[in-house]
């Protein structure tokens, strides 16, 4: 039985090029279950938007130190990472910098490793959490390969809406392209149904067409549209805070069991 000590964190890539599908929503909802949980999460924001870092309430004026101070000038993780309001819960907050992240790594040959070699400086950085949740850009660039590389696991929202699926076989490929270069290890940990919409026969067309495609690839759990997940990031708070009751709050908390279950 291994002791606390030996643990190191399960890193995982929540990304989709595709903006607008619940990336972010699902990136803070689903650290905040995991910490009521009782696991201890970390959030790395990698979207030069900062709307992780927003949501869970951290403040720009607050994010002296960011995620491009610790991807590009190599500050610790302990002197970037903050504690959320949330007991378990930190967070690397991003702030605009990250934008010129791709012309200031141009010349670096490593760029696409800086993010992997910057969490593995320190063994006990591992430690000290059981999950990694990096929340990506909406966009194939270097920010998201970097979080490719550095991670276990891809976890891809999947907007129920039409062409849905398309895009997906591109980031699939660029999954693909990681492991035959840079991170052999890499999997796609699950496809998350998000803004499903049981009234709409839409919605379950994509459910299908997505079960019928990828099949244990998506997750059972299903992510439906809903009023408190949409209300809750201008309260600077997770769905799991500002209305535990919500039917989104119980979607998140089930999809962070069924992580846990499939990682066990």
């Amino acid at each position: 039985m291994p002791t606390n000590k030996s643990k190191t964190a399960k890193i995982i890539s929540v990304t989709n090029q595709k903006g607008g599908v619940g990336k972010t929503t699902t990136t803070i909802n689903l650290a905040a279950a995991l910490s009521e949980l009782e696991k201890k999460v970390l959030i790395i924001d990698l979207d030069p938007q900062g709307n992780a870092s927003t949501g869970l309430g951290v403040e720009v004026a607050d994010r002296e130190l960011s995620t491009y101070e610790f991807l590009v000038e190599g500050v610790p993780l302990e002197k970037v990472a903050m504690e959320t309001e949330i007991s378990g819960l930190s967070i690397v907050p991003a702030t605009i910098d990250l934008s010129s992240a791709d012309i200031d790594l141009i010349s670096n040959e490593k760029r696409s490793h800086l993010l992997h070699e910057a969490l593995r400086k320190k063994q006990e950085n591992k430690q000290k959490y059981d999950y990694i949740l990096i929340d990506c850009p909406p966009s194939l660039n270097i920010l998201t390969v970097n979080a490719m590389v550095a991670s276990h696991s891809v976890l891809i929202p999947l907007q129920s809406e039409f062409f849905a699926l398309e895009g997906l076989s591109q980031l699939l490929l660029t999954v693909k392209e990681v492991r035959q270069n840079a991170n052999e290890n890499l999997r796609v940990e699950g496809i998350v149904l998000t803004m499903f919409d049981g009234r709409n026969n839409l919605s379950k067309q994509v459910e299908a067409d997505a079960r019928s495609n990828l099949r244990e690839l998506v997750f059972e759990t299903i992510i439906p549209r809903n009023v408190r997940v949409s209300e809750a990031p201008s309260y600077s708070m997770p769905v799991l805070t500002y209305d535990p009751s919500s039917k989104g709050s119980k979607a998140y908390m089930s999809l962070a069991k069924e992580l846990l279950a499939n990682n066990s």
